[in-house]
């Protein structure tokens, strides 16, 4: 009986392993997967300030343009240095091919089929079409290389186990497409476009679980700072009730806010990019956020 027992525990192992294996295997965009397209270095740049790009791979203290990386990110599972993603061929991405780049967005899967931990929002980015991350990885490309790799993360075991992050994505990675609603106008789907794609704002303005996941039901309703400093505002229209579309757009391209203050903190990299937005896209993400249901957030703390 014993005997047996120990066998079927062998077998339930060795399967719990292979299932482990097989959903956590890193997805991969092949160059096959791509259809011929002559890139728009033009578009790229704009699709390069909606993501905010320079905002995390930017290096403090030179031109925006160069992407050398180094800012750390503290999480409550340790600490993340944003990667160089300039085109040097040996420290940043100056050897990836264009479907290595549109898996990294897409996927969240490294040149060498690791995974890439959602610290890097390829949550948000997947939305992106194919075209404009294209259109991107062109720009990119024109550049300055920039010498120098960064230092590896800083995590806490288990959370540095590269293939963990593979369940993560199992149980919080949705790959459904874009999908605009043909109820609404042009204006209002760019809009939902670059706030829930490029713009990623999400990944700061809701609340995650403990596995690092957002919480869906209050997606975009604030909680606590993601790098623990502080509380990040709620953007339904539970926090923004009292805004205009005006107010809003006027927000992402000075940083002002109605009452006369102005943004600050991780904010106020987002409005160096939102600011080289047209008019139309800021005005499209304000529409788009004016028409969302007021959702309540977690509870802030009281200040002692």
């Amino acid at each position: 009986m014993m005997k047996k027992l120990s066998v079927l525990a062998v077998v339930a192992v060795l399967a719990g392993a292979g299932v482990f294996w097989f959903i956590t295997i890193p997805a991969v965009v092949t160059a096959a997967a791509l259809p011929a397209y002559t890139p728009d270095a033009a578009n790229g740049e704009t699709v390069f300030n909606a993501g905010g790009c320079t905002s995390c791979h930017g290096v403090r203290g030179q031109p925006r343009t160069m992407l050398g990386g180094g800012l750390a990110m503290a999480s409550p599972f340790g600490t993340f240095h944003a990667p160089n993603i300039s085109p040097h061929p040996q420290d940043g991405i100056g050897k990836w091919s264009e479907a290595d780049f549109v898996t990294a967005m897409t996927r969240g899967t490294s040149p060498a089929r690791t995974h890439y931990y959602p610290a890097f929002p390829y949550g948000s980015y997947r939305l992106a079409t194919t075209q404009d991350i294209r259109d991107l990885f062109a720009y990119i490309k024109t550049l300055p290389p920039v010498a120098g790799r960064v230092r590896d993360h800083d995590l806490r075991f288990p959370f540095n186990i590269r293939r963990l992050v593979g369940v993560w994505k199992f149980l919080f990675l949705d790959t459904a497409p874009f999908a605009p609603d043909p109820k609404q106008s042009a204006a209002w789907n760019r809009g939902a476009y670059l706030v829930n794609g490029l713009g990623h704002c999400a990944e700061c303005h809701s609340p995650r679980n403990a596995l690092g996941g957002i919480v869906a039901s209050q997606r975009l309703a604030g909680g606590p700072d993601p790098e623990g400093r502080g509380w990040v505002p709620n953007i339904t229209q539970k926090g923004l009730k009292d805004w205009s579309e005006k107010d809003i757009a006027y927000f992402l391209k000075t940083g002002e806010l109605p009452d006369g203050d102005s943004a600050g903190g991780s904010m106020a990299r987002v409005i160096r990019n939102t600011s080289l937005l047209s008019d139309d896209d800021r005005a499209a993400m304000a529409a788009y956020l004016k028409s969302l249901p007021p959702v309540d957030g977690p509870a802030r703390p009281k200040r002692s």
